[in-house]
């Protein structure tokens, strides 16, 4: 059951709050927040959440890396399947355990990763540069706060059925 938690206070306020995600996940979509310059749209968002991944936490196995992103193996041995053919991605023999498969980061998928993110990076730098730099880390905490919940919601409503309509805490 559905509990509106809202008063008529907050009512416009999260209106408006749902009409500006909506609308930024829309134009994210678009444009892809791919960057600028030949780089721009050059790398799908699944393609750039492994990558970096697999850069920040090192080689693992594909259940080691769905598990880290919040999606399934099949999803992620899917994603992975055409960095592995381009050769941004390859697959080694574990050390500890030579039958299993880790993934792991190959030189030339560090160099278009690194590349992308210089992109994307001149793009945050653009789409801010008339912003102080405490909105822009004011910004960055409160997206990363907003993801987090939605983070911890998608795993609450995967363990628990019917999660999404109690109450959040």
């Amino acid at each position: 059951m559905s509990m509106d938690m809202t008063t008529s206070g907050d009512t416009g306020l999260l209106d408006a709050l749902q009409h500006e995600v909506a609308v930024f996940a829309r134009r994210a979509e678009q444009t892809r927040l791919g960057g600028v310059g030949q780089v721009r749209n050059s790398m799908d968002r699944a393609a750039y959440l492994l990558l970096n991944r697999l850069d920040k936490e090192g080689p693992m196995g594909v259940k080691a890396l769905a598990a880290s992103m919040g999606i399934d193996s099949s999803t992620v041995t899917r994603q992975v399947a055409p960095l592995v053919d381009t050769g941004l991605v390859k697959r080694t023999s574990h050390p500890e355990d030579g039958r299993a498969v880790v993934l792991q980061l190959s030189p030339r998928g560090q160099g278009r990763l690194d590349e992308v993110r210089s992109s994307r990076r001149e793009l945050m730098a653009r789409l801010t540069e008339d912003w102080e730099p405490a909105e822009r880390e004011q910004f960055c905490a409160l997206l990363t706060r907003f993801n987090t919940a939605l983070s911890a919601r998608q795993a609450a409503t995967q363990s628990t059925p019917g999660a999404e309509d109690a109450p959040a805490s």
